[in-house]
C-alpha cells in the first residue's frame, strides 16, 4: 500500500494500479485500495472505472469524504450531474466547509443550467471563503445567464479586486463589455488578460472581435495570427482571418484559411461560398463554379450564388450556363414582387433568425442563414466556457502555471517527450556506464521522468528478481547493487532503493551515482511524508514526538549525499543544481544562488538553472535580475518562464 501510494503521488498511475490490485487480492475488505485505485483511473481518464472503484470504497466505508469527491468528479466527466450533486451533498454532511466540494457542487448546477441553485451554493461558498475569486466568477456567469448584467459586472469587479494577477476576471468582464458594445473597454481588459496568460488563444480571438468592431482590421488579423500560433486548429480563427484577408485584398492567403475551415467542416456552405468568390477573383473560375454549385445544391434560392456562378461561367465562355443562372435570378425577383415575404436565401434547411437585415456584423457559428456569409463568426453560448469552470482535474486552487522551481535531476531510462528541442544532459562517467551494456537502455540525466508502462513495470520486476539471484550467489558489486536500486526506484519501492544505494556505497565509497540517486530517493520520501502530514491529523509516537514530522536533520542527510557527489565529481553539475533546489525548499536562497551560479558558469546553456535562479532572485525581491534570468530560460526552451515574466513585470513597473 505504501509503495502504491508513493507511485500515485508521483503520477506513476499504471504502476500504482498494479500495487493496489495486490492489496485488494490480499485484503478485499479494505476501502483504501479501491479509493486510491479509483484516483489513479481518474487521472488516466478512465472515469467509469474510477466511479466503480469509488463506489466499492464507499460500500466499505461510507464516511470518507475523498471517495465522494473523486466519484463526483468522475460523474461530472461523464455528464452525470444529478448523481454528482448527490455525491457532493453527501460529502458536505461530513465536511460542510470544504471549498472544493462547494465549488464543484455549484459547477454541477451551472452545467444543469439551474442558475438559482448555483448562486445559492456559491453564496454558501463565499460565506466559508470570502476571498475565493473563482466563486465570484462563477456567480457572475450565473447572473449573466439570468440577464442580470449589473450583478455579473459587480462580481467580476470583485474578483479582479481580490486577485489582480488572475486573468479570468479580466476576460470575463471583457466578454460582458463586448455584449454591451463597449469595444474599447473590452479591448483594454483583454489586453490585461493576455498580459497575464499569454498562451490563451480564446483571449486573442475575442480581442480580435473588439478590434474588428473598432475597424482595426490589421490589429484583428494580428490577433488571429497569434491565436492560430497557439491553437492551429481553431475554426473561428481561420474563418474570421479568411474574411479579413479577403477585405484587405489578400485573396490567396484567404483561400488557404477557407481551405482549412472546409477540411474541418466540409458542409460549411458559407465558407464554401466565400472560397468560391475568392477563387473567381484569383482566376480559378472552374474551382469557383464548383463551390457555387455545391452551395446552390443546398440553398437553391440563394440569388447571390446564381449571380456569382453566372459571372464565372461567362469568364470560361459557358454562355448557356450563365443564361440559365440569370433566368433563375429573374424568376426569383418576379416571385419576390408577387410575394414580398419570401426570403431569398430560403431552402429546405432551417434559416437562423439572425438575418442580414438586422445590421449585425457578427453571427453565431450555428447560424445556417447563407445570406450572412460576410459576417464575422462568434462562438455559440454552449462553446464559450471560462477556464475557471474546468476544475475536475487536480486541485481547484492551482493556477495555469504554478510558480515553483524546476524539479530535481535523476538518472533514469525514461524521459517525457517534449515538443521543444532541449539540451541533452551529459556526463562522461554516465556515458562510460552506458557503454558497459549492463542496463536495458541508456541511462539518461533528466528532470522530466516519464511514468512507466505496464510492459516496463513487468520488465523491472523481473530484472529485480534476476539481480537478486545474482546477489544471492555472491556476485554483488557496487554497480549491480546500484542497478537493482535503480529498478526499485523506478517501481517506486523507495525503501529498498535506499538500501541498495547504501549497499553500493559501502562496497565502493567512490561510486558517486549511488550518492546522487540516494539523495533523490530520500528527498522523494520526505516529499511524500510532508504531503501526508499536510492532510492527516498529527499523531504522537511513544516518545511523545510528532509522528512522521520532517526535520532539518532529514534534509541534512540529503545535502550530505550531494556534497559527497560534488567532492567526488565536481564537474557533475546536476548535483549542484539539485543542492540549489534543495536550498530553495529550505529557504536558503543565497546558498541556492551560489549553486546555480556555478552550474551556469560550467554550462552556459543550462535552461533549468536559469529558470530556478530567476525564481530565486524573485523570491529575494530582485525582480529585475530574476526577469533577466527567466528571459534567458525562455530563450533556451523553458516556455513557462514567459508566464512568470508577465506576472512579475507588472510588479516591476
Amino acid at each position: 500500500m505504501t509503495i502504491a501510494r508513493n507511485a500515485l503521488y508521483f503520477e506513476d498511475y499504471v504502476l500504482s494500479i498494479q500495487y493496489f490490485n495486490q492489496v485488494i487480492n490480499a485484503k478485499p475488505y479494505l476501502y483504501e485500495p479501491y479509493f486510491y485505485r479509483g484516483m489513479a483511473k481518474f487521472y488516466l481518464d478512465d472515469y467509469q472505472g474510477a466511479e466503480e472503484d469509488c463506489s466499492l470504497a464507499i460500500q466499505r466505508n461510507p464516511f470518507v469524504v475523498g471517495a465522494y469527491q473523486v466519484r463526483g468528479l468522475s460523474r461530472i466527466r461523464q455528464s452525470k450531474f444529478d448523481l454528482a450533486i448527490e455525491d457532493y451533498s453527501s460529502a458536505l454532511r461530513f465536511d460542510p466547509e470544504n471549498v472544493s466540494l462547494l465549488h464543484n457542487l455549484a459547477l454541477c448546477h451551472l452545467q444543469k443550467k439551474d442558475y438559482s441553485a448555483a448562486r445559492e451554493e456559491l453564496g454558501r461558498l463565499l460565506e466559508v471563503s470570502p476571498r475565493y475569486t473563482s466563486a465570484y466568477l462563477m456567480r457572475g456567469e450565473a447572473f449573466l445567464h439570468e440577464n442580470d448584467t449589473t450583478a455579473a459586472i459587480n462580481d467580476f469587479n470583485r474578483a479582479i479586486e481580490l486577485e489582480r494577477f488572475e486573468p479570468n476576471g479580466y476576460s470575463a468582464r471583457a466578454m460582458v463589455e463586448l455584449q454591451q458594445a463597449k469595444y474599447k473597454e473590452a479591448e483594454e481588459d483583454f489586453d490585461q488578460a493576455i498580459r497575464l496568460s499569454v498562451r490563451n488563444a480564446s483571449n486573442y480571438i475575442n480581442r480580435a472581435l473588439a478590434r474588428f468592431h473598432q475597424n482595426n482590421l490589421r490589429g484583428a488579423m494580428s490577433d488571429y495570427d497569434l491565436a492560430l500560433d497557439i491553437e492551429p486548429g481553431n475554426f473561428i480563427g481561420h474563418y474570421n482571418r479568411g474574411l479579413l484577408r479577403a477585405q484587405v485584398g489578400d485573396d490567396n492567403r484567404a483561400i488557404e484559411d477557407f481551405d482549412f475551415v472546409l477540411k474541418i467542416d466540409p458542409d460549411d456552405m458559407m465558407a464554401t461560398f466565400n472560397r468560391g468568390v475568392l477563387r473567381s477573383q484569383t482566376g480559378d473560375y472552374r474551382g469557383a463554379i464548383s463551390d457555387f454549385s455545391h452551395v446552390l445544391d443546398v440553398y437553391p434560392n440563394f440569388l447571390a450564388g446564381y449571380y456569382q456562378r453566372a459571372e464565372a461561367r461567362k469568364k470560361i465562355g459557358d454562355r448557356r450556363g450563365a443564361e440559365q443562372d440569370e433566368f433563375q435570378i429573374m424568376k426569383a425577383q418576379i416571385d419576390q414582387l408577387n410575394n414580398p415575404t419570401q426570403q431569398s436565401g430560403g431552402s429546405n434547411d432551417e434559416v437562423a433568425s439572425n438575418s442580414d437585415s438586422n445590421g449585425e456584423k457578427t453571427r453565431k457559428r450555428s447560424d445556417k442563414n447563407v445570406e450572412n456569409y460576410r459576417k464575422i463568426v462568434i462562438a455559440d453560448d454552449s462553446d464559450s466556457q471560462n477556464e475557471y469552470a474546468n476544475v475536475s482535474r487536480g486541485r481547484v486552487q492551482d493556477r495555469d502555471v504554478q510558480i515553483k522551481p524546476e524539479p530535481l535531476f535523476a538518472l533514469t531510462y525514461y524521459e517525457k517527450s517534449s515538443d521543444l528541442k532541449r539540451n541533452v544532459h551529459y556526463h562522461h562517467f554516465i556515458d562510460e556506464l552506458n557503454h558497459r551494456n549492463l542496463t536495458p537502455g541508456s541511462l539518461l540525466i533528466s528532470n522530466r521522468e516519464a511514468p512507466l508502462t505496464v510492459g516496463q513495470v513487468n520488465y523491472h520486476f523481473s530484472d529485480i528478481d534476476k539481480k537478486s539471484a545474482e546477489i544471492a550467489e555472491g556476485k554483488a558489486d557496487a554497480t549491480l547493487q546500484f542497478y537493482r536500486g535503480l529498478d526499485f526506484y523506478l517501481v517506486q519501492d523507495l525503501d529498498n532503493a535506499d538500501q541498495d544505494f547504501t549497499k553500493s556505497i559501502e562496497i565502493d565509497s567512490s561510486f558517486f551515482p549511488a550518492y546522487f540517486m540516494r539523495s533523490l530517493v530520500r528527498n522523494k520520501k520526505l516529499e511524500y511524508k510532508k504531503a501526508q502530514a499536510s492532510v492527516s491529523p498529527r499523531q504522537l509516537n511513544e516518545e511523545g514526538v510528532i509522528k512522521d514530522e520532517v526535520s532539518s536533520t532529514d534534509y541534512d542527510l540529503i545535502k550530505s549525499d550531494l556534497d559527497m557527489v560534488i567532492e567526488l565529481a565536481p564537474d557533475f553539475v546536476y548535483a549542484f543544481f539539485n543542492r540549489g533546489t534543495l536550498q530553495i525548499s529550505l529557504g536558503n536562497y543565497r546558498a541556492a544562488l551560489a549553486d546555480y551560479d556555478y552550474v551556469i558558469e560550467m554550462r552556459p546553456e543550462f535552461a533549468e538553472a536559469y529558470y530556478n535562479r530567476g525564481l530565486t532572485h524573485i523570491f529575494l525581491g530582485n525582480n529585475k535580475q530574476g526577469i533577466s534570468d527567466l528571459s534567458k530560460a525562455g530563450e533556451l526552451g523553458e516556455v513557462e518562464a514567459y508566464n512568470v515574466i508577465k506576472r512579475f513585470s507588472s510588479i516591476e513597473e
